[in-house]
């Protein structure tokens, strides 16, 4: 009988920070300029197409992870304590998902060896959908809001 996956039998709180740290699928859409709607009574978040300055375009990742939040202050760490929380994050999200009791999406780098092939086929990842915030006037934020994000697989 094959042990079930940590991510199924821990608590994130039980989790090694390595395990913790793969849960990222690194789609990088945490990372997207984010307005909400406070004049709406829930909030809304609209996700845009322009990224942190830390975010690698290409792939999604961010190139300086280690340091990401002396660089940008407002950074948010995803961790055990503050995950349910977060209910800004896309959907799509591992941390958010595995959160609300939904196990990771079939696309997740996790259930294919690490590889992001999936992720990308399944259209979760912002590499090569978004600009960087150096590239965009800050004005344009509500020129710039997308839909994709929402969308959650499986």
């Amino acid at each position: 009988m094959t042990e079930a996956a940590f991510w199924e039998r821990k608590s994130f709180t039980e989790m090694t920070h390595a395990e913790w740290e793969s849960l990222c699928d690194g789609c990088g859409k945490c990372c997207l300029h984010k307005l909400i709607d406070s004049d709406d009574h829930d909030e809304t978040v609209h996700y845009t197409d322009i990224a942190c300055v830390l975010l690698d375009t290409g792939n999604a990742r961010c190139s300086n992870y280690a340091e990401r939040t002396q660089h940008v202050p407002d950074c948010v760490v995803i961790t055990p304590e503050n995950v349910y929380q977060l209910d800004y994050m896309p959907t799509s999200c591992a941390y958010r998902r595995l959160a609300e009791g939904r196990g990771l999406a079939s696309w997740h780098p996790l259930r294919h060896n690490g590889s992001t092939a999936a992720m990308i086929a399944a259209g979760v990842s912002a590499a090569g959908r978004v600009v960087n915030e150096n590239e965009a006037e800050p004005e344009d934020l509500e020129l710039r809001i997308v839909t994709w994000p929402l969308k959650d697989y499986d």
